[in-house]
């Protein structure tokens, strides 16, 4: 598969140490993110209108300790992602996501919590299945049918008021579901997500 994550892919992650998982994350994982990356940068430039590069996980500061998950990331910027709202594609050991959200280095995060408050009903047309996190560097993510509307209030808030605070909302991928059965069908799911979460890109 050129662009589905299988189960080597997830698995990668239970490999110990950072050298032979890195390894690994090269040679089964990242060909698949670079292809992605090609492919969504060019999807996203066209359903926004604004040029949009792919930023592909390279995990080079790690000295000791062996990443938990990898992903690539899009924004408008060819040198980075983290300081705007960006979409994301990823996995960890145990479920894939696509995601679009901001995280604490956003420079502009207090007035796009404030976008998002009062817009708050754009998360009731969404899948109910999809789920959000606060921390983007932790795997737990809450489903959406799971949160009352207060608790995406109080989210989105910590975002607006605490340095560290984030907010991504997106689909989750467990191993065995049918969207990574093949990559026609894979694509084809992303590609709807973003469709879905390009809402909120347009209200920043």
């Amino acid at each position: 598969m050129k662009y589905t994550f299988t189960q080597t892919d997830f698995d990668v992650f239970n490999i110990d140490g950072l050298e032979n998982r890195m390894a690994a994350l090269i040679q089964h994982t990242r060909p698949k993110l670079e292809a992605l990356g090609e492919h969504f940068s060019r999807y996203i430039t066209e359903m926004t209108g604004d040029e949009t590069f792919a930023h592909v996980a390279k995990h080079a500061r790690r000295t000791t300790n062996p990443p938990d998950d990898t992903w690539v990331a899009f924004s408008t910027n060819p040198r980075g992602y983290k300081m705007m709202p960006h979409f994301q594609i990823g996995l960890y050991n145990n479920h894939a996501f696509c995601m679009y959200g901001i995280i604490y280095e956003s420079k502009d995060k207090q007035r796009l919590a404030e976008n998002w408050l009062k817009n708050i009903e754009k998360f009731d047309k969404l899948p109910q299945n999809y789920e959000i996190s606060l921390d983007h560097m932790k795997p737990e993510k809450t489903p959406l049918s799971a949160l009352k509307e207060d608790d995406l209030k109080k989210g989105l808030i910590r975002l607006r008021d605490v340095k560290k605070g984030e907010f991504l909302v997106g689909k989750v991928y467990k191993p065995g579901d049918k969207e990574l059965s093949s990559d026609s069908v894979f694509i084809e799911d992303l590609e709807q997500v973003m469709e879905n979460l390009v809402q909120f890109y347009h209200q920043n």
